[in-house]
């Protein structure tokens, strides 16, 4: 499954605890000849750095080398700072957002180390997710520049209206772009054709400790469908995500299953759903309900989508054709969804839903906006066909 030692080990200790078994075998594949610098490469790209360091300081530091441990002490401690200090700048910015009115919740980044990981120093992040209301976007907008933050898009009164329509997120940076925050209103773009209703998930909050402070995120049994549709979005591309999963289920081992399913048959994220499920079983043993399980043989496509995420999750594809790349994206993204309406709709949506580069291309005044929609097939046609001749994206 791993072809190479490195991406083993990985896997064994991409978790917050582990077994005997485990500890066994991470104990041997040490002693094997580990390209150091390639291990701390990928698990960096993986953002399983801290778990990584944690295991193996922890389980075998004799079979390591000196400089080996300390390189990864240095890691980890380095974790342990970036994250003390994103964490700091989000409740900064949660009370900004609060004392203007505007109602903010936090979730991946720190709120997943802290409440699921049971250690923020044990998950690797590098941006901060801040969910708000579509209603308050603009003003949330203005009040992050006026703290400081950047944003680097330009747009009319009517991009920003079909932004805010048919895209799910604002990217803010600080300080150099040391601090970046993903400002969003939506989970996924329009052109998903996800059905989902964000609206009710404000209803269901919990509160949650992070720090010294205490605040809103979603439950459990929301963040299981939000984790995995946002790394399905992503081909399923970090080893992180999937540890996501595995620590949730872990963490909060009783979630309401009927609810979960029910809603993910409705918005049509079954499929995408049951993935991740069936990644975290099949790569790092979590258990996962009867019910789950079921579902996953009853629909072959699960374990399919499965073994091509595996078998490119450890694969170098620094080199691979762009074009061919984008053709395997396009593709799982169809397969992961289980009904045929929802598929034609992605595609039909992907062609004709306009960006900012199809703006920037050709500015248009508002009142010849709408052909965007047509102009669109023809920017495409004209990127793959460079795809196809360049090779680069």
């Amino acid at each position: 499954m791993f072809g190479r030692p490195e991406s083993e080990l990985l896997v064994c200790c991409a978790r917050t605890s582990v077994n005997s078994e485990q500890t066994t075998r991470l104990q041997a594949l040490v002693r094997e000849k580990i390209e150091w610098d390639s291990l701390f490469r990928s698990a960096l790209r993986h953002g399983v750095m801290p778990l990584v360091c944690r295991h193996l300081l922890s389980i075998c530091p004799d079979a390591i080398s000196a400089d080996v441990l300390a390189r990864m002490e240095d890691l980890f401690r380095a974790n342990v700072r970036r994250n003390l200090s994103l964490t700091a700048h989000l409740v900064a910015l949660l009370k900004l957002l609060e004392s203007n009115g505007i109602r903010a919740v936090p979730f991946k980044g720190p709120v997943l180390g802290a409440c699921v990981y049971g250690d923020l120093a044990l998950r690797q992040f590098s941006d901060l997710d801040v969910f708000i209301h579509k209603s308050d976007v603009r003003k949330a907008k203005e009040l992050m520049l006026s703290a400081g933050y950047e944003w680097q898009g330009r747009l009319t009164t009517a991009q920003e209206a079909a932004y805010l329509e048919t895209q799910c997120e604002y990217h803010f940076a600080r300080d150099g772009g040391r601090i970046q925050v993903e400002l969003q209103w939506g989970f996924v773009p329009w052109y998903y054709s996800l059905p989902w209703d964000v609206e009710r998930l404000w209803g269901r909050l919990v509160r949650v400790s992070l720090g010294e402070a205490t605040v809103s995120t979603f439950a459990p049994d929301d963040l299981l469908p939000i984790l995995c549709v946002h790394a399905a979005k992503h081909c399923w591309e970090r080893l992180e995500w999937v540890s996501d999963v595995a620590e949730l289920l872990r963490a909060c081992p009783n979630l309401d299953w009927d609810r979960v399913f029910e809603e993910a048959k409705a918005s049509g994220s079954l499929r995408m759903i049951l993935l991740g499920l069936e990644l975290a079983s099949d790569l790092l043993g979590t258990a996962i309900p009867e019910k789950a399980a079921e579902a996953i043989g009853k629909d072959g496509a699960v374990k399919q989508l499965a073994a091509w995420v595996v078998a490119r999750l450890f694969r170098e594809v620094s080199g691979e054709a762009a074009l061919q790349r984008a053709f395997d994206d396009f593709r799982f993204r169809l397969r992961s969804r289980e009904r045929l309406g929802d598929r034609l709709c992605y595609c039909l949506r992907r062609t004709l839903a306009t960006t900012p580069d199809d703006w920037a291309v050709l500015p248009l005044p508002k009142s010849l906006f709408p052909l965007y929609g047509f102009l669109r097939p023809f920017r495409l046609a004209g990127r793959y066909a460079r795809l196809l001749l360049t090779g680069r994206r």
